[in-house]
């Protein structure tokens, strides 16, 4: 081949490539690192039209978060070819989120975040077709969530976690040999940031760990004692606790009372807004008061904001690096042009950048993706209000408002109120009363979408 030929193809295949993103080429050429290559394959990368096609015509993408860690999830997606995209979320915006949460400007303080970042992206990427929704993910049933090809989690706490995840892994269907349905499939991708540390994670539905299987490495979110709270209280923590509980009616006393009536007569309504400058600046007057009656010191507005909305700080490159991660991972479990993550990625900023990768592995006894009944091993004389404390705190399970029954009778149900109050007498009875040994009982808790539920096998010591 002549030297002037060689240079004539070559121009002629730049030329072919400046038509193309930097995306297309990746899908439109053969790799030696395809999906099929890795330690977690999902499926043989197969490069060209197609493939190309299926990620911008196809795949259907959730983004659940339109926060610090959405805003970059949202915007990478569109930059690297998705869409079809829908958000959700049911917060408003704040002043406070201007800083890092980029799709978002002065203008639209007070307007939901889903809402505006679902506009700000069309208006940028046009061919983009971005939904939203502004209502909790709980309000979603299966038909919403089977639409999707993949779904991106930013969420900001552990009790939503639990709920899509267990959503997703139940979602999953075996044929009448007992295997996995391959298109019941939605994978998810779990992204966090907290500060300068954050995670990402791979979760394919009944083929890796689920979110449920490594619960117990998450510490139990903070609580606030009632009667440290309300009769003795010594940080500022606790004076905003007090105001808040309050306000939501979580406490019955005549200075509680008083400031319900107080909230009720300000602004006309008994549900506390956590995006509402004034309802907010509300509890932070009242436990300002509280705490000069009792000299403590420390109450702010920047800590009463931490308290009631459980805030955790944000670091807006943290959020860049971790959603980059998970969008990556979104895009190679899609178009299977490389080795998906598995299945655990962790980044640490604090003190230079340090990530490090490992597998989690499933848990033996899951409550989620597990079908082994848990087995417990009880005092014949614990009471059943022994037995639900002792489930909520089990460190395992995580529950936080167990129902209890056993084939054919509701042994307690948390709600409705009118069964609540019909099964209330069995709180005090001893198990031995209400069940025998190798019973096995059905426990359902608001931490698991409804209709699923846990069996627990029980024996006696």
């Amino acid at each position: 081949q002549s030297p002037a030929l060689l240079l004539l193809l070559l121009l002629r295949l730049a030329g072919a490539m400046e038509n193309l993103s930097g995306v297309d080429v990746v899908l439109s050429r053969p790799s030696p690192f395809g999906n099929e290559t890795g330690s977690l394959p999902n499926g043989e990368f197969c490069p060209g039209e197609e493939t190309r096609e299926f990620i911008r015509d196809t795949a259907n993408v959730l983004v659940i978060g339109a926060g610090g860690l959405g805003c970059e999830l949202l915007k990478n997606l569109a930059l690297s070819g998705f869409r079809r995209m829908h958000v959700i979320d049911l917060d408003t915006i704040d002043v406070t989120n201007l800083n890092r949460q980029f799709l978002f400007r002065q203008k639209d303080v007070g307007r939901m975040k889903a809402e505006v970042a679902a506009e700000f992206i069309r208006g940028r990427v046009p061919d983009a077709q971005v939904e939203y929704s502004t209502c909790p993910i709980q309000d979603k049933d299966e038909g919403f969530y089977r639409q999707f090809s993949v779904i991106i989690a930013g969420l900001d706490n552990i009790k939503a976690r639990r709920w899509l995840n267990s959503m997703l892994v139940n979602m999953v269907e075996v044929d009448e040999d007992g295997n996995i349905v391959p298109e019941t499939i939605i994978p998810l991708i779990d992204g966090g940031s907290e500060a300068f540390k954050g995670q990402a994670r791979v979760i394919i539905p009944r083929i890796t760990s689920c979110f449920e299987c490594s619960i117990e490495t998450f510490p139990p979110q903070t609580q606030f004692p009632l009667c440290t709270v309300a009769e003795t209280p010594r940080k500022p923590d606790h004076c905003i606790a007090y105001i808040l509980f309050a306000v939501n009616k979580a406490l019955s006393n005549p200075e509680a009372d008083q400031i319900y009536e107080a909230f009720v007569q300000r602004f006309g309504t008994s549900k506390l807004n956590c995006d509402d400058y004034e309802h907010m600046h509300f509890i932070y007057e009242h436990a300002k008061e509280r705490a000069n009656a009792f000299n403590i010191e420390g109450v702010t507005y920047m800590l009463t904001m931490g308290v009631v909305k459980n805030i955790i700080p944000a670091v807006a490159s943290t959020n860049a690096i971790i959603a980059a991660a998970c969008v990556n991972e979104a895009f190679k479990v899609m178009s299977w042009a490389s080795q998906s993550l598995n299945s655990y990625w962790m980044y640490n900023g604090t003190g230079g950048v340090y990530t490090y990768t490992f597998v989690f592995e499933k848990k033996e006894g899951c409550a989620v993706c597990d079908s082994t009944e848990v087995r417990k091993s009880i005092s014949p004389r614990m009471t059943l209000q022994e037995f639900i404390d002792d489930l909520i705190a089990d460190a395992s399970l995580q529950l936080e408002a167990p129902s209890i029954a056993k084939p054919g009778l509701s042994l307690f149900l948390q709600r409705p109120p009118a069964l609540r109050a019909q099964t209330e007498a069995n709180l005090a009875k001893p198990m031995s009363e209400l069940v025998e040994a190798g019973d096995t009982l059905s426990v359902t808790d608001p931490v698991f979408p409804q209709g699923m539920s846990v069996d627990i096998v029980v024996s006696f010591a």
